[in-house]
């Protein structure tokens, strides 16, 4: 075959995710969490999309989609062996939390959308809650010395009228 279309998966894909974490101790330990299993992969994306339906007001589906331990486990599959190691290195709650979080949002859509949660702590698309959004404005009218606003005259309920409006897909691409 002469030249393919196509690079090999390996060339492009991400195939682990490398989080820093500060210990109790100060010192600060890598881990490396590995891509999941295909099988793995697939119990994560129908757990997320499910709450992302029930979030946006969607109905329950009639049958359950995982059973009870798969639900519990969600953590375990995102984090593979790096699970235990939290665990036994006394990671705080957190922390735990975070880095777990952080490898969901790589499963489920790429590694930017991962660093994007990593470094902010929000759900990637999210708009910041009120008190982050006070803080902003504080923050803008301290600096320029003028009272700072986030809606437009004509707006009463907050939102932007003229800001475009994302769709499910419209973060980058997704990781096969």
């Amino acid at each position: 075959m002469a030249g393919s279309t196509f690079e090999a998966l390996d060339q492009f894909l991400d195939d682990y995710l490398e989080l820093p974490v500060s210990g109790r101790d100060g010192q600060t330990r890598v881990y490396r969490i590995e891509d999941p299993s295909a099988e793995d992969g697939i119990k994560i994306e129908k757990i997320t999309s499910l709450a992302a339906r029930l979030a946006a007001g969607g109905k329950a589906p009639d049958a359950p989609v995982l059973d009870d331990d798969e639900e519990r486990d969600l953590y375990r599959l995102c984090l593979g062996d790096v699970y235990d190691e939290l665990l036994d290195d006394g990671v705080r709650w957190g922390q735990f939390k975070h880095v777990a979080l952080t490898s969901m949002f790589w499963v489920v859509a790429d590694k930017e959308t991962a660093a994007e949660f990593w470094r902010t702590g929000q759900q990637p698309g999210k708009a910041p809650n009120r008190a982050a959004r006070r803080a902003q404005a504080k923050h803008a009218t301290s600096e320029s010395g003028e009272a700072s606003s986030t809606r437009s005259p004509a707006s009463t309920s907050g939102t932007r009228a003229g800001s475009p409006r994302r769709g499910r897909h419209g973060r980058g691409g997704r990781r096969a």
